[in-house]
């Protein structure tokens, strides 16, 4: 028979294991469908080894347009913008040029605390259906430091066989 002494290590290693792997950036909502307007909720768990982190980059997928950013009270914003790689139709206007990465800077999320990035934008009909979308994250912190966020699955691999990856949302067929 287990003793409480003997199950409470046990326990303790399995949830700083489990931590670990939740420690990354991820989207609050993980599925949207093609064709739709998508509120993409950046959760940043912690900061760069022990350090605040100071800057947020997002840099924005192909085919994800008409993106805004919601603005942070303590914090720059910044919508970096670019050309696409073609040109998209959104509602009716011909789109071939936008927001490409947003940084919200200057501000200072501590290590042990938990904040969300919040934008918006349209996932345009061109995106497929029953794929994933990958938005690269950088955090920056001081004296260089950083994480990356950036992993993006090989053909056969998942997320979660990598060490940084970039958040993922799944696209579904719109309804």
């Amino acid at each position: 028979m287990l003793s409480l002494k003997s199950i409470v290590p046990v326990v303790l290693v399995s949830a700083v294991g489990a931590s670990s792997a939740f420690a990354h950036v991820t989207l609050e909502n993980q599925q949207a469908p093609v064709s739709s307007t998508y509120k993409a909720t950046f959760r940043v768990p912690h900061g760069c080894d022990g350090k605040a982190t100071n800057t947020v980059r997002v840099r924005i997928p192909e085919g994800v347009i008409a993106v805004k950013p919601q603005p942070k009270p303590g914090w720059k914003l910044e919508k970096v913008k670019g050309k696409y790689a073609k040109s998209y139709d959104y509602y009716g206007t011909p789109t071939s040029e936008g927001v490409t990465e947003v940084v919200w800077s200057g501000g200072n999320l501590a290590d042990d605390e938990y904040d969300e990035f919040v934008l918006r934008g349209y996932l345009t009909g061109d995106l497929r259906a029953d794929t994933t979308l990958y938005f690269p994250v950088v955090q920056e912190c001081p004296d260089g430091a950083a994480a990356r966020w950036i992993e993006l699955p090989e053909e056969g691999k998942k997320a979660d066989d990598y060490e940084k990856p970039a958040p993922g949302l799944k696209l579904v067929p719109k309804k």
